[in-house]
């Protein structure tokens, strides 16, 4: 039998589902074509601005296509228009040597600084990163003098029944001088050995480092709803997937389940406790509108009854990627690693695990 070809505007899509999906993000497409004059330039940076502030609604990335395209429509009038203006100068120019002479100096000029200021912000760039990587090689080999034990400012309280609990030996210098440190995670032979951090919102850490400083590689925090002294049924980290690996920009690589077969378990700290993590489930997903109808992995921190907790599961374990063989019960403590994927707008690449006794 032969192969259904799932093709539409030159991309192939893999499912059934992901290729009704791009057809309707074509029809949007087609009419958006015929809605617009291509040879006018206003009425193009009008669409393009409407396409980037999401004014449609597409769900592959057809949608990435066609802003590609209205750029290209764009730049084909820039270059006409260009070429009109050149014409002219080059008619001025002749008149006028002095003046030609005294443009190309400038322009030079120009391209000088800029590439000057490309090689500057370059350099800097590299350095920003150098000095990541050194605070965090640092944070546990030669942490700062300890002082005294500090409250963890997590967004949450003991309950009166509740006995304080006892900051492990290894994080006490180090929560000592990062007061939202929550724990640390670590997953073998990949970049991913990070301070996990957790705040008051869900925005600061995705621009800023531990030292909370800005900084475009973010850094890896729990979610603010999570409590790890409760705990919390499910505790979700989050980290940008960087294209240089940082942060968990190596975590897609439980796609292949060659990977899961040799790197079955992640090291996940609290500040109070250690801790080793099975792998269960590893799917994709994408963030949905608050009006949309289905499981939403994020939002899953706390099962209020073990129905719920069974439906959950069995809502991550349709969408696994693969079989792990790994099941949880209503009582395991859970942990997901989310970072952005990007297959689909608003893509994400999860990892579940469940937490198992040490060895």
């Amino acid at each position: 039998m032969a192969q259904t070809d799932y093709t539409v505007e030159g991309r192939h899509f893999r499912t059934k589902g992901d290729y009704a999906r791009a057809l309707h993000d074509k029809q949007i497409m087609d009419r958006l074509r015929k809605e617009t004059n291509l040879e006018d330039r206003q009425q193009l940076e009008k669409l393009k601005q409407e396409l980037q502030s999401g004014k449609y609604k597409f769900f592959t990335l057809l949608e990435q296509d066609f802003l590609e395209e209205v750029e290209e429509h764009i730049q084909d009038i820039t270059g006409k228009s260009n070429k009109k203006l050149d014409e002219a100068a080059r008619n001025e120019l002749k008149k006028q040597e002095g003046r030609r002479k005294l443009t190309i100096a400038a322009c030079s000029l120009v391209a000088a600084v800029c590439i000057g200021f490309l090689v500057i912000f370059s350099y800097q760039d590299k350095r920003a990163d150098q000095r990541q990587d050194d605070l965090l090689s640092q944070l546990m080999e030669s942490p700062k003098p300890f002082q005294a034990t500090p409250e963890p400012t997590a967004q949450y309280t003991l309950d009166e029944e509740q006995a304080p609990r006892e900051v492990l030996e290894k994080y006490k210098n180090l929560l000592n001088n990062y007061k939202t440190l929550i724990g640390w995670v670590k997953i073998d032979d990949t970049n991913i050995d990070y301070p996990v951090m957790q705040t008051v919102d869900n925005e600061f850490y995705l621009t800023h480092n531990v030292d909370q400083k800005s900084d475009r590689n973010g850094s890896i925090f729990m979610d603010k709803d999570c409590d790890v002294l409760k705990p919390s049924t499910n505790l979700i980290l989050y980290g940008h997937h960087m294209q240089s690996g940082r942060m968990f920009g190596q975590l897609e690589r439980y796609e292949k389940k060659s990977f899961w077969e040799e790197h079955p378990y992640i090291q996940f700290d609290t500040i109070y406790e250690e801790g080793t993590w099975e792998v269960m489930y590893v799917f994709r997903s994408r963030v949905y509108s608050q009006g949309e109808i289905v499981f939403k992995y994020y939002q899953f921190i706390d099962a209020n009854s073990e129905q719920e907790f069974i439906s959950n599961m069995e809502e991550m374990a349709s969408m696994s990627l693969y079989d792990t063989g790994v099941t949880a019960e209503y009582g395991d403590q859970l942990l997901t690693l989310s970072t952005c994927d990007y297959e689909e707008t608003n893509g994400r690449f999860v990892v579940v695990a469940k937490k198992v006794a040490k060895e």
